[in-house]
């Protein structure tokens, strides 16, 4: 079994608004910080969002997504990089692809394409005005994303909501699109139509569904506060990898909410050496994922 890799998300400025310590997307020193943090405490990847802004409401070409600012992505991967060395992941798969294909010319490590359609209902806070996204992904968007990522050296991390994502990963993969091992992140628990329960019998029938003919690491998001640890606990177990952080859970124990994500990380990673699982340097999670 691999040494777990353990992927951070600090930006819980969508998932969770109401998070006070949560600073704004353009608060570039902040926002680093908080990475150069969770590295220090075990974390291998840094899932980021840089700076972005949600749709307010659904655009023309009947989609709703978030716009990147792409001076504030460089501005956050050069600090990030100043303090600490990690693997650097582009997030915000909620972005149109010009926008997406123009930020793989800042050389991330990796870049999030989700492989099927985007459905979000983010509210935990009735107190708070719901964010939503949505778009379809279709297959020849994959494919120009997936030809975009090996002419600029991007490894792509597939995001897969549910066993449709694992069709078109197979249907790309033919294509020599994505390079093996494929690194693929599954979502437990998002709000909205493409949401798969958090639950372990719903993780084991994810892994177990994979496509059996390729060489995969699997990666396990969970956005349901009461399931979370116990869900990521059981994907140690069966060899996966995790992530941990604000965007995900900021929740610590019950409600309380740590004022770093490093405490979030420190705790996955108490979990994963009880269970006599160490964990990957940055170092060591580049050669399992396949990174340069």
């Amino acid at each position: 079994m691999d040494k777990l890799i353990i992927t951070v998300t600090v930006d819980s400025s969508m998932s969770y608004p109401g998070n006070p310590y949560c600073p704004p997307t353009e608060n570039i020193d902040a926002v680093a910080a908080e990475y150069i943090r969770a590295v220090n405490a075990g974390a291998s990847i840094t899932h980021i969002h840089g700076v972005h802004t949600l749709e307010r409401e659904i655009q023309a070409d009947g989609r709703r997504l978030s716009k990147t600012n792409f001076e504030g992505w460089k501005a956050l991967q050069e600090k990030i990089k100043a303090g600490c060395d990690p693997i650097i992941q582009f997030g915000i798969a909620s972005a149109r692809f010009e926008e997406k294909v123009r930020l793989m010319d800042l050389k991330p490590c990796m870049m999030s394409i989700a492989f099927n359609a985007h459905d979000e209902f983010f509210q935990p806070d009735p107190a708070y005005s719901a964010n939503e996204m949505y778009a379809s992904h279709p297959r020849d968007e994959l494919e120009g994303y997936c030809r975009a990522a090996m002419e600029k050296g991007v490894k792509v991390e597939v995001e897969s909501f549910h066993t449709g994502a694992f069709w078109n990963m197979e249907f790309i993969a033919r294509k020599g699109l994505l390079q093996e091992p494929i690194w693929t992140t599954l979502f437990l628990g998002w709000p909205g139509g493409c949401w798969t329960p958090p639950t372990p019998k719903a993780l084991v029938y994810l892994v177990d569904h994979l496509p059996k003919a390729l060489k995969i690491n699997w990666n396990v998001s969970v956005m349901d506060p009461p399931t979370q640890w116990k869900i990521l606990t059981l994907a140690i177990t069966l060899g996966g990898h995790v992530r941990v952080g604000w965007e995900d859970n900021p929740y610590l124990e019950g409600s309380t909410i740590p004022k770093t994500n490093a405490l979030l990380v420190e705790k996955i990673v108490r979990i994963a050496r009880e269970l006599g699982r160490e964990i990957a340097t940055p170092v060591e999670a580049r050669k399992i994922i396949g990174i340069p």
